[in-house]
């Protein structure tokens, strides 16, 4: 659930002046998007395979034509900043899963090599898959990890940059140069 951190943040930055409501629905549908792969284990995908979970879904290419698709789509009225935020929701899966301790890492640069890569660092805890095994302690446990990991850094990261343009805005007025 945390991948939606990312675009909630960026929606909150740039505002309703920048992105429309359905381009913002649309990024917190493409930061969960990437795991749909998971609909290839009952057809009997391996969890490895390029299609596999953490696969090509989650890949930058697979972020950037989704993005430019959806652009093309929606027609908004910023469409390069639309086209970054729907980029930068659906490559933050990828990114934030790569931060995890489980898992086969993710294959981030797809199609140009199938490797699965983590970070340097892997401090958030890997979610179990399935939401009978997410209600439970270790779910708890993954919570917990993505709150400090996740949510807190994005919003401390929000405040600072929130924070950074009020004041930013404020000197102007009293320097005469607001507008």
């Amino acid at each position: 659930m945390s991948h939606a951190a990312v675009p909630i943040a960026g929606a909150i930055l740039l505002g309703r002046r920048r992105l429309s409501l359905p381009v913002i629905g649309i990024g917190l549908v493409f930061a969960m998007l990437p795991d749909i792969d998971v609909i290839g284990f009952p057809l009997g995908v391996d969890y490895a395979d390029t299609w596999g979970h953490r696969g090509a879904t989650h890949s930058l290419l697979f972020a950037a034509a989704s993005a430019l698709f959806m652009v093309a789509l929606l027609r908004p009225r910023h469409y390069i900043i639309a086209s970054v935020y729907l980029f930068i929701a659906m490559a933050s899966h990828g990114l934030l899963d790569m931060l995890t301790n489980g898992g086969l890492g993710a294959a981030i640069l797809w199609p140009w090599n199938d490797q699965r890569y983590f970070a340097p660092i892997t401090p958030i805890a890997v979610s179990p898959l399935g939401i009978s095994n997410f209600i439970s302690q270790r779910g708890a446990r993954v919570l917990l990890s993505e709150i400090i990991w996740i949510w807190v850094p994005i919003s401390v990261l929000v405040g600072a940059i929130l924070g950074l343009k009020k004041w930013r805005l404020r000197w102007l007025r009293q320097n005469g140069t607001a507008q």
